[in-house]
This record gives C-alpha cells, structure tokens and sequence, in this order.
C-alpha cells in the first residue's frame, strides 16, 4: 500500500510517516497543498492522509480537486478541529474519512489500512494462496500454519503479489506500490527483498519470476 502524507507540521509528519513504515505502508510526504497536488499528478497512491489546515494550498480545495479528477485514492482528513460541524464539512468534500487531532496513532493506522482496502476491488483483509495466509488488518502472515517473521518491505512485496491473485506483478509495479520515492536503489532493493522473502517462505518455492514481466505466486502444490 502506498499513502501520501500532507501534513504541514514537519515533526508531526515525520513521526507517522516513521510509524507507517514500520507497519508495512510505504508513505511519501508533502507539506503543502501544491506539493502535495504535484505528487498526486505523478504518482499512484492508494491513501492520502490530508491536514486541512495546509499553507499555499488549503486542505479542502486539495480535496476537492482530488475528488474533482476522480482518483481512486481515498483521502482520510486530519483536522485540529473536531466538533460535528468541522467533520461533516471535511466528509460533504468528498473525504472517505475524518479524524480529529490530537489522536491515537493505533487509530490512524487502522482506519489507513481500512481504507487502503476500499482504494482498489473489494479484497478480503486476510488473503490466502498456495498455503500462504496473509492478514493486512493484524499484519501477520503464516505458510502452511507456520509463523513467518516479514520485515515491513518484505511483507508489503507479498501482500501486493498476493492481491494480484496469481497475476504477474512487474518490478516497476512492486517498487510503486511498495517503495518510498526517495529511495535511489529501489530496483536492487526489489531483488534483494524478494530474495530474502523467498528464503522465509521455503521449499517448494511459491514466488514465481515470469522473465521479461515480473513475479508471482504460484497457485501452489
């Protein structure tokens, strides 16, 4: 899952984009409106975390002009102000969902990963294939019934291969959805991940490389 963070507070922004990526999302940051509308025209994301009180560009209208173009990206505002009448102006803008500052950091994540889930076709949140069972909600994965110990990057490669249900998923795919885009080695860092991934999976091996397209996982044994 890929997020857009806005958030104009630097510390503020960097402490959940810090905790985002520990929990497997990969999480690009803007601090402005504008930026944040530039990175929106150039990159796919899933989940746009969205402060509404933003300098060069105010929150709502970056709302409005995401909902405007008809992105499928789902956008859960963030607002210091949190009566009835702030949240059902953010939600009459076309926002998923709203949440008032200060606030839980379990929560934000849980209602981010909630709304990763509706980003794309309706997927069940826990994903099962060739003896792979995968729980994005609990972040757990297990093969056969054995635990397996994913770094965040290696469990967000298997849960986009897994989505793909046994579609071939490409590198450049894998590194827009997984990678931050300000990591420089992104590509060597595909195949240094899949390879470790593999090795926690075990025999027989279900990540499949399809040469000349990308990766897969096998419909299993």
């Amino acid at each position: 899952m890929r997020v857009l963070l806005v958030e104009d507070e630097e510390f503020l922004a960097e402490m959940i984009a810090e905790g985002l990526r520990r929990d497997a999302v990969a999480v690009d940051v803007a601090h402005d409106g504008r930026a944040a509308l530039d990175k929106l025209r150039f990159g796919a994301y899933d989940v746009l975390v969205l402060d509404r009180d933003l300098p060069r560009l105010h929150g709502d209208e970056v709302c409005r002009r995401v909902v405007g173009q008809r992105l499928l990206t789902r956008i859960l505002m963030l607002t210091a102000a949190g009566d009835v009448r702030d949240r059902v102006a953010g939600l009459s803008l076309g926002a998923d969902d709203y949440l008032s500052k200060p606030f839980a950091y379990d929560e934000l994540l849980a209602r981010v990963l909630a709304l990763g889930r509706r980003a794309q076709p309706a997927l069940p949140p826990v994903l099962e294939r060739a003896g792979l069972v995968l729980d994005t909600a609990r972040r757990q994965a297990s093969r056969d019934g054995r635990y397996l110990a994913l770094s965040r990057k290696e469990f967000a490669v298997l849960e986009s291969l897994m989505r793909a249900d046994g579609a071939v998923v490409s590198g450049e795919d894998l590194i827009e959805q997984v990678w931050e885009e300000d990591t420089s080695y992104r590509t060597n860092s595909v195949r240094v991940t899949l390879s470790k991934l593999r090795a926690k999976l075990g025999d027989p091996p279900v990540i499949e490389t399809v040469p000349g397209s990308g990766y897969r996982v096998g419909a299993g044994r």
